[in-house]
């Protein structure tokens, strides 16, 4: 499995009432995760609009391990486990590298639809090809 990973520190704006970060904050890092990764493989929003499609998502699901606080440095870790022929599934880990702790994973189904349409279409090859490619390398 080749991961897609980086580090960033958590800032005031993350942290909600109960001093922790805020649930949805962790789906705002997933979807910049799978953002960032796909655009280091060639294959972010502009490229994906000139193929004609873009990028929706399905479903998310994430299970919280432990909290995380400002000032953390975390780090996010993103692959594909699988891509189809409209539906790529995204897996995520995020890590507190200072002790070593598991704070969530994630995984999301993403479809890819025709970006006019905005109904499913078949991911194009060079795509599968790009992140297969990401995968082996």
């Amino acid at each position: 499995m080749k991961t897609f990973s980086y580090r960033f520190t958590v800032t005031k704006d993350a942290i909600d009432f109960n001093g922790h970060v805020h649930n949805v904050t962790y789906l705002r890092w997933m979807i910049d995760a799978a953002t960032k990764h796909s655009t280091a493989v060639g294959f972010g929003y502009e490229q994906c609009l000139e193929l004609g499609g873009t990028w929706v998502a399905k479903s998310h699901n994430i299970e919280y391990k432990r909290p995380a606080f400002e000032n953390d440095e975390l780090q996010m870790e993103t692959w594909v486990e699988e891509i189809g022929k409209i539906m790529s599934i995204r897996r995520y880990i995020l890590t507190r590298p200072s002790d070593n702790t598991l704070i969530c994973e994630g995984k999301t189904e993403w479809v890819f639809v025709d970006a006019k349409k905005m109904r499913p279409m078949k991911i194009p090859e060079v795509i599968v090809e790009g992140f297969e490619k990401a995968q082996a390398d």
